[in-house]
């Protein structure tokens, strides 16, 4: 089994936690991480984009000039696309971007992600954030004496409040609650951190 090493939030070791295999020790999948990426973001899409077809604009629909006799070319209406003010021809219309992923590629998908960003050594587990109270700057000084740098995913489970308040204004800083992880946010940012309570599949510290 798998083992991280478990620190405080003053970056001291603490020990070592027990991880499952399955999420943070196996070989990543690219093309399943690619196809459960690119899923989730076409989930994301509202696919409201519309335009007005020359049925749907507004305007009179009475010929513009006589059939014959002008020397020009005939036309039926002034609505048509290849007038100024006229429909869009073959314009975007609404429609639904979602792919349905089996759940079990979502999971390989997660755990190759976090396969990959704990064997570059970029998982963090700390034992406890120990916030008294919500304090930017004490969140602050906690990143930094993990050593995490540029972008990082912080996970929190909805009873750490403190946490919650405190990380949530700092700009690197991605909050998540563990419920909520996906392969797609682990692999924007470059180090995660997990508390003990937010870690899945721990089991007891050593």
């Amino acid at each position: 089994m798998a083992s991280i090493a478990l620190k405080n939030s003053s970056g001291a070791s603490a020990g070592n936690v027990d991880v499952a295999d399955d999420l943070f020790a196996v070989q990543p999948n690219v093309p399943v991480m690619h196809q459960v990426v690119k899923a989730q973001l076409a989930n994301r899409r509202g696919g409201t984009s519309a335009t007005k077809t020359r049925a749907e604009v507004a305007g009179t629909g009475k010929k513009p000039f006589n059939q014959k006799g002008t020397g020009g070319a005939r036309q039926g209406s002034t609505r048509a696309p290849h007038y100024t003010g006229g429909g869009i021809a073959h314009g975007p219309q609404p429609r639904k971007y979602t792919q349905r992923t089996p759940r079990k590629m979502v999971r390989l998908a997660l755990a190759s992600a976090l396969s990959d960003r704990n064997s570059e050594g970029r998982v963090v587990v700390v034992d406890s954030w120990n916030f008294t109270a919500p304090s930017t700057k004490a969140a602050i000084a906690a990143l930094s004496a993990l050593g995490t740098t540029g972008k990082v995913l912080v996970v929190v489970t909805p009873q750490e409040e403190n946490a919650i308040k405190s990380f949530r204004n700092l700009a690197e800083v991605q909050l998540i609650l563990v419920g909520e992880l996906n392969a797609y946010d682990v692999l924007c940012n470059d180090w995660i951190v997990f508390s003990k309570d937010s870690l899945p599949g721990a089991k007891d510290a050593k």
